[in-house]
């Protein structure tokens, strides 16, 4: 047996930290994980009993960043969930270092300058950031495995983009969707995808016996979708929704085919496309995904419907936001840049 991958978590107290040292602390390639907290900083009075306990579970403490501890515990690999701004911060250094990075923000998921201007960045050394930009490769293993199998910086993709790009793509890819008509994706998740920083929004009153739209035309998700698929604007509309549930995304997408088509013809594109795919499940016609399926699981399921005039189809597809829609992802690019099978550490 070699030895073992040093990894750290920046950010393990956050909800996506958490998934992701539960993972870490269980994959038989690495050895314990170091925690740092989600600022950089370890939150001494409010650590909350579920992060002690994790912690606890995972042999290890949250402790305060440090760049010299990452070299006194020789980690190679560094795990990012953290705040975007932060994350746009560390990984100039992390990369002049020579450490890979995992960063699950939305910091360098984006190539396009008026799809970043959402984050409003404000780089101290613009022209590195701009390098390290065209460098990081955006972490959706069933797209791009080749680019991250040799990658410095993984750009881990968010969760309404990661369930909306994996229904669409293989058709997009094949040619089958008629773009000119329009596609709509009608996207729902649950609360922990707004974050673990509390706000009026995502206050139990407010979620608990309700559904909600929010950022209608401005989700930072949108830039993502555009970009990897690739779609213009004018070509679709997001809307996202809150569910009063704790975590599952559910996207139901809305699109029209360029020929008439059968079931069976749309159902062998995704078979083709995710063919040998770990993570992937395509349903059969009539079947349907749901969120309780893929729930506390790395799976995205696909599913879909198409109308009797074999043009109007509606997509269903189903993550689990906190693991195929962020920490699970993590754990999976992690695998494919170490040559590693896909469900170490996941199943």
């Amino acid at each position: 047996m070699g030895a073992k991958l040093q990894t750290v978590v920046v950010g393990a107290t956050g909800y996506a930290g958490m998934e992701l040292t539960r993972l870490l602390a269980r994959h038989p390639q690495l050895s314990t994980p170091l925690l740092f907290g989600r600022d950089g900083e370890r939150p001494v009075q409010n650590e909350t009993a579920e992060v002690a306990l994790l912690a606890h579970e995972a042999g290890t403490a949250v402790e305060p960043f440090s760049w010299s501890k990452l070299g006194a515990r020789k980690v190679e690999l560094l795990f990012l969930a953290t705040p975007h701004e932060l994350s746009r911060t560390l990984v100039p250094e992390a990369i002049e270092r020579k450490y890979r990075v995992i960063d699950l923000s939305g910091a360098w998921r984006l190539k396009q300058e008026q799809h970043r201007a959402v984050y409003e960045f404000h780089d101290p050394d613009p022209e590195i950031a701009g390098e390290l930009t065209n460098q990081a490769v955006y972490g959706l293993p069933e797209l791009n495995r080749e680019q991250i199998a040799g990658a410095r910086l993984i750009a881990n993709p968010g969760c309404y983009a990661t369930s909306v790009i994996l229904a669409l793509a293989p058709l997009l890819r094949a040619g089958l969707v008629d773009r000119e008509h329009g596609i709509i994706s009608d996207s729902k998740s649950g609360v922990s995808g707004a974050g673990k920083e509390p706000s009026p929004r995502t206050h139990f009153v407010s979620v608990a016996d309700n559904l909600s739209a929010y950022s209608v035309f401005c989700h930072r998700h949108v830039g993502e979708m555009l970009e990897q698929l690739p779609l213009e604007l004018g070509e679709f509309t997001f809307t996202p929704h809150l569910l009063p549930i704790p975590r599952g995304i559910m996207s139901t997408i809305y699109a029209r085919l360029r020929r008439p088509s059968t079931p069976a013809e749309v159902e062998i594109c995704f078979r083709d496309f995710y063919r040998g795919q770990r993570w992937m499940r395509i349903f059969p016609p009539p079947q349907l995904p749901q969120i309780q399926f893929s729930l506390r699981t790395n799976y995205c399921d696909i599913g879909f419907c198409l109308a009797d005039d074999g043009q109007r189809l509606v997509l269903i597809s189903c993550i689990d936001n906190l693991l195929k829609g962020a920490a699970g992802q993590a754990v999976q690019n992690m695998n494919v840049m170490y040559g590693w099978k896909e469900d170490e550490g996941l199943n």
